[in-house]
């Protein structure tokens, strides 16, 4: 009896060991995309994001333990359009896993099936600053491109694990309606907005301004990556204060002096809007990102009033 119950408890124990190693692991460059697949994934997947949504993610500490996690992904979840270009082949290449390499079933892109803004009209050169060539590369910030993404995944999780492919898209179906839902209550919430103007530090905030119909009159970069120079501050300051701008947007990694020099000298209210999940130790998944910085910027109008 003791051998049958010893037996069965063995058995038991390599079925759970196999569900664990069946999960897809699933390396995300950013806790955007890892939240999306999350939501998608749920337990048939383990996922971790290699950047913090706190963190500039065209300039990633490319750290070595990252090659070790690389090394064991089924899937690698990049942007594309050149966000992390600076940090991530490295990283890839040298982890060695043909599973996430070029053209492999487990290397996705995240831009795929996006129409990406601001694709320079003339050929790039390093005198135009970082300027991506295919595109403004932070397009999950428009959550309407949250569909595109989520809907990209879905296909790829179920062609890379079609036995839980019917899960895959039950969880599809519940994150879109979701979104749907929250999409609506934050354009309601917006609606009153449109037209507000805007000054940027960078050009992160293209895409969620175009959504909501905020206009942006201004950056403190005078180009893409470059810091601000004394001139170009003195120049910008008239510009966007003729203009009207009530506000100056920056994310949780910039600086805040020269921002708030900007801001006080215009009359403006300065906002830290994270541009990732994990910005703000509130924002935990992919509508709290949306939830948080409507709110912040709802509330910093009213401010202003």
């Amino acid at each position: 009896m003791k051998m049958k119950t010893l037996v069965a408890s063995l058995a038991l124990a390599l079925l759970a060991t196999f569900a664990v190693q069946a999960k897809l692991n699933v390396v995300a460059t950013l806790p955007d995309y890892g939240a999306i697949a999350e939501a998608v994934g749920g337990d048939q997947v383990k996922v971790t994001s290699l950047a913090r949504g706190t963190e500039d993610p065209h300039f990633i500490d490319a750290r070595p333990s990252y090659i070790r996690v690389l090394n064991q992904a089924d899937v690698l979840l990049e942007g594309g359009a050149e966000m992390e270009v600076g940090w991530l082949p490295a990283l890839v290449n040298n982890a060695r896993n043909p599973k996430i390499l070029g053209d492999a079933p487990g290397h996705v892109l995240m831009s795929q099936g996006i129409a990406l803004i601001g694709v320079p009209p003339v050929p790039v050169d390093r005198s135009m600053g970082d300027v991506h060539p295919a595109g403004n590369p932070h397009f999950a910030h428009d959550p309407a491109n949250g569909k595109i993404m989520a809907t990209h995944l879905a296909e790829v999780f179920t062609k890379l694990d079609s036995a839980n492919g019917y899960i895959y898209q039950a969880n599809l179906k519940r994150f879109l309606d979701q979104l749907d839902q929250k999409l609506a209550e934050w354009t309601t919430a917006m609606a009153p907005l449109r037209g507000t103007k805007v000054v940027t530090y960078h050009k992160s905030y293209d895409y969620f301004a175009s959504r909501f119909g905020l206009e942006i009159v201004g950056q403190i970069e005078p180009k893409p990556g470059i810091e601000p120079s004394p001139s170009h501050i003195n120049a910008l300051i008239p510009r966007v204060k003729e203009a009207g701008a009530k506000l100056v947007l920056i994310e949780p990694n910039r600086p805040r002096k020269t921002p708030q020099y900007v801001a006080d000298a215009i009359g403006a209210k300065l906002v830290i809007v994270p541009g990732m999940v994990g910005g703000n130790e509130k924002i935990k998944d992919y509508f709290g990102l949306f939830d948080y910085d409507v709110a912040q910027i709802i509330a910093a109008l009213k401010e202003q009033k």
